[in-house]
């Protein structure tokens, strides 16, 4: 070996040497993605941050190595119209009552806060009927009929948000596979 490659060689080693002893400091500059699992949640809890409690707050974490545009849709059923598909990943053909569009920094939440409200029920025997539901203040006709419920003793309907993702591919909103809800014990005492 000449005098050029022990040069070289000194460099080099000298080279990784500084890298190796940098990587702690360097990482926390670069971020470095463990894994490479991308999803997104969907949560809808109390103020808190727990299961329980009124007012709610429908929230949504990134985790899909990008900054993304969601949208969720609030929608409201009775005890036998259609939930989303999941075998199938489609969302309930039931019309959305309100929406939330928003972007979200990978690695970020976004969370706002829901408030709702039956505005019109009626029982009549075995039957009710909701007409009118007010989400955040704003006003929506549902006319939703239901059957009293024997097994659990009461009538029920639900609030369910459904989560969809700007697809770049196609340049359009889609169903992101996921959805959660809140059961609402609509029995009268």
């Amino acid at each position: 070996m000449n005098l050029e490659d022990y040069r070289t060689l000194f460099i080099a080693a000298t080279l990784g040497l500084t890298l190796i002893v940098a990587a702690p400091a360097l990482s926390m500059v670069v971020p470095v993605r463990s894994g490479s699992e991308r999803f997104s949640e969907l949560w809808l809890l109390g103020p808190t941050h727990m299961a329980e409690g009124y007012q709610f707050n429908v929230g949504v974490g990134n985790h899909m190595g990008c900054s993304e545009y969601y949208m969720v849709y609030v929608k409201f059923r009775n005890q036998t119209q259609p939930l989303p598909d999941v075998s199938d990943s489609k969302p309930s053909p039931l019309p959305p009552l309100y929406e939330f569009q928003f972007f979200v920094s990978d690695g970020e939440t976004w969370e706002s806060l829901l408030m709702f409200e039956i505005l019109d029920a009626s029982v009549q025997g075995d039957s009710m009927f909701v007409g009118n539901v007010s989400i955040n203040g704003v006003a929506f006709s549902v006319d939703c009929p239901s059957m009293w419920d024997s097994e659990n003793n009461g009538f029920y309907y639900q609030l369910f948000f459904e989560l969809w993702l700007y697809n770049l591919t196609s340049q359009s909103l889609q169903y992101h596979d996921r959805f959660v809800g809140i059961w609402l014990s609509m029995t009268v005492s």
